[in-house]
């Protein structure tokens, strides 16, 4: 790990990669999967749509610019579906999935059917970037000096097997434990990430609600209630960790990677879970070695900010604090404050002035505008609404800084 927090990423004013598609771009996405439109129609619109939304974001003066995620359907993406050994299962049973898990719960409730979902059924293999191509048109768009600035959100390695019960999330003739399992998935994503970095990434972000799960304790007594659980859900957290650090463990030295934290972004903004991160935040912010933490902040179901006094000098954190649920604007002095109290807390755990620790911070919205397509309940001038607040709110804390 470097001696000092990276910066440059991460930059003072950020959003975390979602962003609302437009009503041109849904309708042909719809026409595609019920096969009325041919896939190169859709292509066409997303590079369209995603130029647009580049432009955008420069003129509101960001700097780790995304394509909004317009070439998904979900904020995962793709990158367990490109996987040799990952099967996608149409029409789940209930009983393989931990349904106390926030969001399969969740979706049940809403759609009365389990989420589609992919599962293991033979020795994972990467055998090529479902993300790249993605990547390489972005990048296209920029000069190549900013390239380095682009963001791209990954999925969390964790994703298709905390909502697995136990035994479900792979075949135990082909992986004994979740030891061999997880050694395959890191080495999926050393793999992903050395091809990401050779066609010039270099910000990263992993997009993980299922950590804040660990400080839900309606999911915790789900946890303990399920027999089948042969793992304290400590150790379950401490598995997780250790994965995401052998994921990264091959990464060059100039990339930088952080990883969101939210509880939830589903359909008519719905969140999932509910909790601070005093729980995790030990484990959390000292044992995962990730240079950068972009945590949801934005409403009381987060906690408060008493766990960064847990991050270390070397890391940073950006502070969630405007919603990217609802269309209300926040009000800038209330904001600006929040920004503040953060910072006390970070600097009294590492023996800082509150502005040496701001030098590890920055702003954002609480989550991305568009997890799933559909996208929140707000408009788009609404979205650009708060992702020029976020600016501002940047600008008066920290002048003249990206």
């Amino acid at each position: 790990m470097v001696a000092g927090a990276p910066r440059n990423p991460p930059f003072r004013a950020e959003h975390l990669g979602s962003l609302l598609r437009t009503e041109a771009l849904l309708r042909k996405r719809d026409e595609v999967e019920a096969g009325k439109a041919p896939q190169e129609e859709l292509t066409a619109l997303e590079e369209h749509d995603i130029k647009e939304i580049v432009e955008a974001q420069r003129k509101l003066g960001y700097r780790a610019l995304t394509d909004g995620e317009y070439t998904r359907h979900m904020f995962w993406g793709s990158f367990f579906a490109g996987l040799e050994g990952m099967k996608k299962i149409e029409n789940p049973t209930p009983e393989i999935f931990r349904v106390y898990l926030p969001d399969v719960g969740a979706f049940m409730e809403e759609f009365y059917k389990p989420p589609e979902s992919f599962i293991c059924v033979s020795k994972l293999k990467h055998v090529g970037s479902t993300y790249v191509d993605h990547f390489k048109y972005l990048a296209s768009l920029v000069p190549p000096e900013e390239v380095k600035n682009l963001k791209l959100t990954l999925a969390a390695p964790n994703w298709y097997h905390l909502r697995y019960r136990e035994g479900r999330a792979y075949p135990k003739e082909v992986y004994p434990s979740d030891k061999e399992y997880f050694e395959d998935v890191a080495k999926a994503y050393q793999n992903e990430l050395q091809i990401l970095y050779d066609a010039g990434l270099r910000n990263v972000q992993f997009d993980d609600p299922n950590l804040a799960y660990f400080c839900s304790e309606k999911m915790i007594a789900g946890w303990n209630a399920d027999e089948l659980n042969t793992c304290t859900v400590d150790d379950q957290l401490d598995a997780y960790i250790k994965l995401y650090n052998d994921c990264i463990s091959k990464r060059p030295a100039d990339m930088h990677v952080g990883v969101h934290l939210c509880r939830g972004n589903f359909v008519k903004s719905r969140h999932f879970s509910e909790g601070g991160y005093d729980r995790i935040a030990v484990k959390l912010f000292q044992d995962l070695n990730v240079d950068t933490y972009y945590l949801e902040y934005d409403t009381p179901r987060a906690g408060g900010f008493e766990p960064l006094k847990e991050l270390p000098k070397h890391k940073n954190v950006i502070v969630g604090v405007v919603t990217s649920k609802f269309p209300e604007l926040e009000n800038f002095a209330e904001m600006k404050k929040r920004i503040y109290d953060a910072a006390t807390f970070v600097a009294d755990g590492s023996g800082q002035t509150v502005e040496e620790a701001l030098r590890r911070m920055g702003v954002s919205p609480q989550c991305g505008f568009a997890s799933h397509s559909t996208g929140n309940s707000l408009g788009r001038e609404d979205m650009f609404a708060k992702l020029k607040l976020v600016r501002e709110l940047a600008d008066d804390i920290w002048p003249g800084e990206a």
